[in-house]
């Protein structure tokens, strides 16, 4: 284990999409989960997330509340929550009782992370039975949300119950300027998808923080940025562990996303000069390599993006790789142990 150890990072969370593995099933997924969730507890990380993605069946984190309170369950501190749950597929209404009864479960430690992407192809939107235009409603469900969690006031005709009276944290999260200035206008806390969607980055940051009016729930802006860690004992295998997330990138360009793959020799062998440029140019917010070379890259990524707090991304396929990954990170960035 490295000895290296930094000041100069802020405070750490994990996004997990719950992958499933090659010829695993999505209840072991799951079950690798939370013994993730509870490494990240120990280690000190602040946050737990994991995200809402329909019909992929690399992914079991579709019934996202459902897993919350399985994590939730399984730990006793460390912050667990939505990165995101996507608004346009759900009335305000189902997520305030959903997310109302977590809190009430599990008492300060929930967040409701909303997105305003389907998180799925329209295909599987139908079947969802939304409305593809839902998405343009997204500011005003946020609003309704916002009041559902509010004190319930005398003669309310519709409560969420329970949910009423919680102030349940709300986060904006998005990969363009648009959640940027609804998470600015509303006083939201916001997370940008760098993670796969580096492009408007430093825009996005900006314009949050200038357009930022205070509210209620937080009183000056708090941003954070998605950023895919891998680390290992050397450079060497931590760019063999990569490819894992980078075979999953050039199969999502072929329309073939599925399971979890195993890490390869030679990923150059694999896709072809377009996917590389695709999966290159959406996986540029990457730190790949041994604890130095992490430090390092993270950083720059820190002084780049300006984050509050970094929301790291570890799609490694051996979950005891992954849960290492995750061991060396917290020692680089000097979290505090639980």
């Amino acid at each position: 284990m490295s000895s290296i150890s930094s000041p100069k990072f802020p405070p750490l969370s994990v996004l997990d999409l719950v992958p499933v593995q090659q010829g695993a099933t999505p209840g072991e997924a799951l079950r690798h989960s939370l013994a993730l969730a509870q490494h990240a507890e120990a280690l000190g990380f602040t946050r737990y997330w994991v995200a809402e993605h329909h019909n992929m069946t690399g992914i079991a984190s579709a019934a996202t509340s459902v897993v919350i309170g399985f994590l939730a369950q399984g730990t006793s501190k460390i912050r667990v929550g939505s990165g995101g749950v996507m608004l346009p597929n759900h009335s305000p209404l189902v997520i305030a009782e959903q997310f109302g009864t977590l809190a009430s479960l599990y008492p300060d430690r929930i967040d409701c992370g909303l997105g305003r992407a389907p998180g799925t192809d329209q295909t599987t939107v139908r079947a969802l039975r939304r409305d593809p235009r839902a998405a343009e409603n997204f500011p005003e469900d946020v609003q309704e949300l916002q009041a559902l969690f509010q004190p319930a006031r005398p003669g309310q005709a519709v409560q969420a119950v329970p949910g009423a009276g919680l102030d349940v944290p709300l986060w904006i999260l998005g990969s363009s300027t648009y959640g940027a200035q609804l998470a600015a206008v509303l006083g939201l806390p916001y997370a940008f998808a760098s993670h796969f969607a580096p492009d408007a980055l430093v825009q996005a940051m900006a314009l949050y923080r200038e357009l930022f009016k205070p509210s209620q729930q937080l009183a000056k802006p708090h941003a954070m940025a998605g950023v895919n860690v891998i680390v290992a004992d050397t450079d060497a295998e931590a760019r063999r562990l990569f490819t894992t997330h980078q075979q999953s990138f050039a199969n999502l360009r072929r329309g073939r996303p599925g399971p979890q793959q195993p890490p390869i020799a030679d990923i150059d062998a694999y896709w072809s000069p377009a996917e590389k440029q695709m999966a290159e140019s959406m996986l540029a917010c990457s730190v790949v390599g041994s604890p130095e070379t992490v430090r390092h890259g993270l950083e720059r990524f820190v002084a780049y993006s300006g984050a509050d707090e970094l929301m790291v991304v570890s799609a490694i396929f051996d979950p005891e790789a992954r849960r290492k990954s995750y061991s060396l990170l917290a020692e680089i960035a000097g979290l505090q142990p639980r």
